[in-house]
């Protein structure tokens, strides 16, 4: 199936996913690690969470799977800096090249709302699961984010993100959605919490209205926005409405997510 990564991998987009780290994005996985298991990370883009499963499970095997050789060699670059031991692996998280009950531990950080059919990516997932292993899926939820102040141009940023993400055949409200997707899948024992991101302090504002300020201009999403008859005017009134965010005291942003723990 093919799969449009609405973000793309524009330098304002790396810069947000350079920041993810097991503690801050996988933390409802981490009790389960030991060393000596062998994980699979589907979707493992730079590689920051990647290098911290590894460090967790050494001398266990770890191997970062992408979609294609340019989106794998942006991980490679983050890996070529580092003394990890990591197999890095192209496929389709639909249709995955690697052999039945491999893995312990299949790990996927916002990847099923990309994907075309979310349900026969986790039936792949749980395939390549050893039984009793764990399958581990965390996604964001878009219209579970909350800000303050509540600026127009934010409610049109997320009104133009969900419809160009649903245009891609993705489903940006993946969050609340991924027991469902689970059950149809056929798993049985699976343990479904929320976490959120806190955007609050300046540092934090900075780093999140500043990316997002230049991915709405800048990233595979603005390009697709643009071709879609999204007015330029429009977008910079998006990026500068960012700028106020980040400008503004008192400012704050929740971003909610959903995760998994699912047993194969």
């Amino acid at each position: 199936m093919n799969n449009v990564y609405t973000h793309g991998h524009h330098e304002s987009v790396l810069r947000s996913h350079s920041w993810r780290t097991a503690e801050n994005s996988a933390g409802y996985l981490l009790a389960h690690l030991r060393p000596g298991m062998s994980v699979l990370d589907v979707g493992a883009g730079p590689g920051t969470i990647t290098a911290d499963l590894a460090r967790l499970v050494e001398p266990g095997r770890t191997t970062a799977l992408e979609a294609n050789d340019a989106a794998l060699d942006i991980t490679r670059a983050t890996f070529a800096e580092l003394d990890l031991d990591v197999e890095f692996v192209v496929g389709d998280v639909h249709a995955l090249e690697l052999p039945d009950d491999t893995y312990d531990v299949v790990h996927a950080h916002q990847v099923l709302q990309h994907v075309a059919d979310p349900v026969q990516a986790l039936r792949e997932m749980r395939r390549v699961c050893k039984p009793g292993g764990i399958v581990a899926v965390r996604d964001s939820d878009y219209h579970g984010f909350v800000w303050y102040p509540e600026l127009p141009e934010l409610d049109e940023w997320m009104a133009l993100y969900q419809r160009m993400a649903r245009a891609n055949g993705g489903e940006p409200d993946a969050g609340r959605r991924l027991l469902s997707w689970a059950l149809a899948a056929g798993f049985e024992n699976i343990d479904a919490t929320t976490s959120t991101w806190a955007f609050t302090k300046p540092d934090d504002r900075a780093f999140w209205g500043g990316m997002w300020a230049d991915r709405i201009l800048k990233s595979a999403l603005a390009d697709q926005a643009r071709e879609s008859g999204v007015p330029e005017q429009q977008l910079e009134a998006i990026s500068q409405a960012w700028q106020t965010w980040t400008a503004t005291p008192d400012a704050t942003i929740s971003i909610l997510h959903g995760e998994l723990i699912c047993t194969a």
